[in-house]
C-alpha cells in the first residue's frame, strides 16, 4: 500500500497559552499523539479522530481525542492541497466541558 503524503503540522500561536492550562507532564504525551494520528491521515475519521459540527469553538473542522482516559482534545483543520494541519486548541474536557487555557469553551 503507498504511503500517504506527510502533512506539516503548524501551531496557532494561542496554543501556547491553552498547554499552559495543561499538566507539564503530558505535553510530550500530547506532542506524541499529534505527530502520530495527525501527520499522514488527518482528514481521515476514526474512534478518537472526528469532524465537529459547526460552528465549532475556534472555527475547527476536526477534533482529535487522546491522553489518558482521552480527556485531551486538540481542535485543527485541514488543508489537504497544501498538506497541512493547523493546531487552532488543545484543551482538557471535564465532564461536558471543555477547558481551554483554562476557561470554558462555548460552541461558537
Amino acid at each position: 500500500m503507498p504511503r500517504q503524503p506527510k502533512h506539516a503540522i503548524t501551531f496557532a500561536p494561542e496554543v501556547l497559552d491553552h498547554l499552559g492550562g495543561i499538566e507539564r507532564k503530558h505535553h510530550g504525551a500530547l506532542q506524541q499523539a499529534i505527530d502520530e494520528q495527525l501527520t499522514y491521515t488527518p482528514a481521515e475519521e476514526t474512534r478518537n479522530r472526528k469532524p465537529l459540527e459547526q460552528p465549532a469553538p475556534f472555527d475547527a473542522t476536526w477534533e482529535l481525542r487522546c491522553g489518558p482516559q482521552n480527556r485531551f482534545r486538540v481542535l485543527y483543520n485541514v488543508d489537504s492541497e497544501v498538506g497541512t494541519v493547523s493546531i487552532l486548541a488543545i484543551g482538557v474536557k471535564e465532564g461536558d466541558r471543555l477547558l481551554i487555557g483554562g476557561e470554558e469553551c462555548h460552541r461558537s
